[in-house]
């Protein structure tokens, strides 16, 4: 794929924007920790990544899709060209360098791989979250056993959570890790949804497990975190066997598997259970792997985003080159037909994309400056705080949003965009997971309204409350200023209902947190455009008229949509809660 192919995944002038006239992600060069590095290389592994996924990833992708992984009873069968996208992408050290960048550099860097192929993409992607968390709360000897050889992409990762019987209720996990005298523990159990759960694209899969030690305490309070290679340090093959592949609507690139653990599949040592090493504390499994979920998380949401952008530009090229029609106004039949984006209802579709596609990336952005602070900052403390309250928005309307996004990017396409021979159907269906992995829309708004918005006294949501207002106090004048008005009416509509909804008894009142988490996340999209509205200054360049207009759409067309669902959550409706399953 040429550099053509590239600016047809992300826009590099729009990352530059965020990254640079918006977030100021140079300042963090500065710091201890980035000092080895520059603006140079911070463009520089953009230009590497943007290049790799182009030439490497993307032009795979289509066929990852139609030829997806085979499993004989024996081995997993895929295409060649994974394998090779992978070798090169190791062979650059892009994976290594995340850990020595910004967090916020890093994960515009990846966003080119989301956008490209995220069926390959996924490999890497659980592996580096899997060797943070070791790196996290992983012993000395774990860390060397691992963690560098996942840096060099020769070792891959997952996340091992659900099982068949519990999905995502992780309570009702049933597989166990019976403590060996060697310090080890041999786990038994079966566990579903396991993306990468095999292949053979590298040397050995590290997966982190979720298990529960005998005689624990009951419920998430009982599980604890194992590391259990595919393979162990002698290269005898563990007791882990692959039950099956699931076959998904997208993502068809990336194995998804039914794991079992323990069932005597391999026994090195002649005796059944999987050899596994404890991470953290005994029941202090959860809070372990959140280190990877949250991390996940936000990496769901971007590459929603990437998956929504490379759609919305996709439609913009279309609608630029595809003639048909001719403008409403005075008709001639004989004049020649003019390209589609010339029609109001194309330009429609196309400013709804690109404030849910560069709305979302900058959110996924802001976030990864927020990792930043955490680790690098001043206010660690308040970092965290705000992205705890961020994650579950940054993770879920990207997901929601993005897919509208391709929605829209099929309908700018028309028949042609419902046919395989154009990308925009495949983007559909591979961000179509995003709004159910990692925690659901639905279990990513509980923990908005239950949990997050309420933590430490609402000490998170009043932080955020005042970013919101830190940034409408910068509007002052003209546009901006009307702007800013909207969202503190806006907000402030957000922080009342949110006490009223928590100062009632009612058992059921987080019935409607779906609606509440779509709420909060329009007004912090709301945010983020008014934030990249003056991040544009006075500058009048192609370019940032479109960011405006794009506010001006977002603020008009989208913010409002909050009324009536405020206004809802504020009755206390009852009627979904009312409704008798025996009814359906």
């Amino acid at each position: 794929m040429t550099t053509q192919g590239a600016a047809l995944l992300l826009s590099r002038r729009d990352l530059d924007f965020l990254l640079h006239d918006w977030l100021d992600a140079e300042s963090l060069l500065t710091r201890p920790r980035f000092a080895e590095h520059s603006r140079e290389t911070v463009d520089a592994v953009l230009d590497l990544a943007a290049e790799v996924a182009a030439e490497h990833f993307a032009p795979h992708n289509k066929r990852a899709d139609a030829e997806e992984p085979t499993f004989d009873g024996r081995r997993v069968h895929m295409i060649p060209e994974v394998r090779k996208a992978l070798d090169v992408l190791a062979q650059t050290g892009l994976i290594e360098s995340s850990t020595e960048l910004p967090h916020v550099v890093s994960t515009a860097a990846f966003a080119w791989f989301q956008a490209a192929n995220p069926g390959t993409w996924a490999y890497p992607f659980l592996t580096i979250a899997a060797a943070n968390l070791l790196r996290a709360h992983g012993t000395p000897e774990q860390i060397d056993a691992y963690v560098g050889p996942m840096a060099e992409g020769r070792f891959h990762g997952t996340m091992c959570l659900s099982e068949p019987q519990a999905g995502s209720s992780l309570a009702d996990i049933t597989t166990r890790a019976e403590p060996q005298p060697d310090g080890t523990h041999r786990l038994f159990g079966n566990k579903m949804w396991i993306s990468a759960g095999e292949h053979e694209l590298g040397e050995n899969i590290v997966h982190l497990v979720l298990a529960k030690i005998p005689g624990g305490p009951p419920g998430v309070k009982g599980i604890s975190l194992f590391a259990v290679p595919k393979f162990l340090a002698d290269g005898q093959r563990n007791d882990i066997a692959l039950a099956g592949l699931n076959h998904k609507m997208g993502y068809r690139g990336t194995t998804n598997t039914l794991l079992n653990f323990g069932e005597g599949a391999h026994t090195p040592d002649g005796r059944p259970g999987a050899v596994g090493q404890l991470v953290g504390p005994p029941n202090g499994g959860l809070a372990c792997m959140f280190h990877m979920m949250n991390e996940a998380r936000i990496g769901v949401g971007a590459g929603a985003a990437a998956l929504g952008y490379t759609g919305y530009l996709k439609s913009v090229d279309y609608a630029r080159t595809r003639t048909q029609g001719r403008p409403p106004a005075g008709k001639d039949p004989a004049a020649p037909p003019v390209p589609i984006i010339e029609h109001p209802d194309v330009r429609r579709m196309l400013l709804a994309q690109k404030c849910y596609a560069e709305g979302a990336l900058a959110l996924v952005l802001y976030c990864g400056r927020l990792l930043d602070e955490q680790h690098t900052g001043a206010d660690p403390e308040g970092a965290l705080l705000l992205l705890d309250v961020l994650t579950p928005i940054a993770k879920s309307w990207p997901s929601q949003w993005c897919v509208v996004a391709n929605d829209l990017a099929i309908q700018v396409h028309g028949g042609y965009g419902y046919t395989r021979e154009y990308d925009v159907e495949q983007h559909y269906r591979d961000n179509r997971l995003n709004p159910i992995h990692e925690g659901t829309h639905g279990i990513q708004a509980l923990d908005l309204l239950g949990r997050k918005v309420v933590m430490q006294d609402g000490a998170g949501l009043t932080l955020l409350r005042e970013r919101v207002a830190a940034t409408c106090a910068r509007a002052t004048t003209g546009e901006p200023a009307e702007l800013a008005a909207q969202l503190t009416a806006v907000w402030d509509r957000i922080i009342a209902v949110t006490a009223q909804i928590h100062s009632t008894a009612d058992p059921d009142r987080l019935a409607d947190a779906t609606t509440y988490l779509e709420a909060v996340g329009h007004a912090v999209i709301a945010w983020i455009w008014l934030e990249q509205y003056l991040a544009c200054g006075d500058r009048d360049e192609p370019f940032h008229r479109g960011k405006r207009q794009a506010a001006r759409f977002f603020f008009r067309r989208e913010l409002p949509r909050t009324g009536p669902q405020l206004d809802l959550l504020a009755a206390l409706d009852r009627t979904t809660v009312e409704m008798d399953p025996g009814w359906f």
